[in-house]
């Protein structure tokens, strides 16, 4: 009899041990979904910050330069240490390049199809009539009312669809000297090309936007690239049906 009490003492010991595990199991997979739940509302509010501090960047850019000087400098320094905290807070949660690149190019995205009814509202510019246009007009209006900057301009191509955006200053780079020898592969600023592929696709322009040098990894200037994915001959000839 003192046998089988001691084998059911030990069966309901192990059983004990098991539910216990199970429990311990079952409250570290919540935790573990606490703590994702709570990073996703850090990315959130991260994003609604960058968003908020773009749009108070905007409005003091868009502003009569005479008016209110120190608080456009300041709203301009505090949007590029706010982007480099963004880009550092993304290097800590993703371990390739790849994947911060990506995430900043979709944040971009999603800015730039928001911004695009500022920048039309604010410059009342006209339709642009070619590629061309289209591209003196991100540098020369769109780059100079949010970045103050004036990027200059060169086609790539004798289709007349491949632009470069060269920059001899980059104003969300003030703050950094150079990118770590483990992120040799970051693009530091791909928030732009995002931001310009997302405005181009709200007024009906597909387009690759991507950097092809970076002062950052030691080129001697800037220069982002834009290849509209629509011949002129075919928008032409859309027109003409």
């Amino acid at each position: 009899m003192q046998r089988i009490g001691g084998a059911s003492a030990a069966l309901q010991t192990a059983a004990n041990t098991s539910h216990a595990k199970d429990r311990g199991a079952e409250r570290r997979k919540e935790k573990r979904k606490r703590i994702e739940r709570r990073l996703w509302c850090l990315r959130k509010k991260r994003y609604k910050l960058t968003i908020k501090y773009i749009r108070s960047y905007t409005s003091s850019m868009s502003r009569s330069p005479g008016r209110k000087q120190e608080n456009h400098k300041i709203s301009r320094e505090l949007f590029v240490l706010t982007y480099g905290a963004l880009v550092a807070q993304l290097c800590k949660e993703y371990e390739k390049d790849e994947d911060v690149n990506a995430c900043l190019d979709r944040m971009g995205y999603s800015i730039g199809i928001r911004l695009i009814d500022d920048f039309l509202a604010r410059s009342a510019v006209k339709k642009c009539r070619s590629y061309s246009e289209t591209a003196d007009m991100i540098a020369q209006v769109a780059f100079k009312m949010y970045l103050g900057v004036t990027p200059s301009v060169s086609c790539n191509s004798v289709t007349g669809n491949e632009f470069s955006l060269i920059l001899d200053k980059n104003p969300l780079v003030d703050f950094v000297e150079e990118l770590p020898a483990e992120r040799a592969s970051l693009c530091y600023c791909n928030l732009l090309c995002g931001v310009i592929r997302g405005a181009l696709e709200m007024v009906h322009l597909a387009a690759e936007v991507s950097f092809l040098q970076d002062r950052l990894k030691g080129d001697a200037v800037t220069e982002i690239g834009i290849t509209f994915l629509r011949k002129p001959e075919d928008r032409r000839h859309r027109r003409n049906k």
